[in-house]
């Protein structure tokens, strides 16, 4: 479940409270946990409702719209066998930043990294963490779908990709793009 940073940010304050989806099949489910801009989400309830489901106007508010009407447009938009309403709350603020900016790496930090990059190649077809690791380096602010046209992948696969190694401090989201993080810098210099 993605959440823009306006969401996301108004799950942190408190302000939304509900989000609303339509999807054929759920993709969140009680007890989950999300990753945001905004810090980690978490997902206390979900609850579905067949796809032409209406919202009140509370549950319009809970979810950050103004009123009901323009709740239903934005769902309208995306026709779907359900509409979910999913309760959330805020757990905590990101550690990513904090993890990305440390360069100051153990030699028990590395072996970790190592080991969980040396897994992922594992599950692949083929290794892909280094060559992605040094292709942000080397493209900082290339937009996705550049990049992942140059390893012949779908951009969602490839941003997939991307996020495993965020949520190791390696890498940092851009507004277009990526760059490596002053933690994946030194993990490289480290490991060449």
């Amino acid at each position: 479940m993605l959440l823009n940073r306006d969401t996301a940010e108004g799950i942190a304050n408190g302000t939304i409270t509900l989000v609303l989806r339509r999807w054929d099949a759920p993709r969140a489910k009680p007890g989950g946990t999300q990753r945001t801009v905004a810090g980690t989400v978490r997902i206390d309830d979900v609850a579905e409702h067949p796809g032409g489901y209406r919202v009140t106007a509370a549950q319009a508010r809970a979810a950050g719209y103004p009123d009901a009407k323009t709740a239903q447009k934005e769902l309208d938009r995306r026709p779907a066998k359900h509409t979910y309403l999913i309760s959330v709350s805020y757990l905590a603020p990101d550690e990513r930043p904090e993890l990305a900016a440390d360069e100051r790496l153990s030699d028990a930090d590395v072996h970790a990294i190592t080991a969980r990059l040396g897994r992922w190649d594992a599950a692949a077809e083929t290794p892909w963490t280094r060559k992605y690791l040094v292709m942000i380096g080397a493209n900082e602010a290339v937009r996705a779908p550049d990049l992942a046209a140059r390893e012949g992948l779908d951009v969602p696969r490839f941003k997939r990709r991307v996020r495993q190694l965020k949520g190791l401090g390696l890498t940092i989201s851009l507004d277009v793009g990526y760059r490596l993080s002053p933690r994946g810098r030194a993990y490289l210099r480290l490991t060449n």
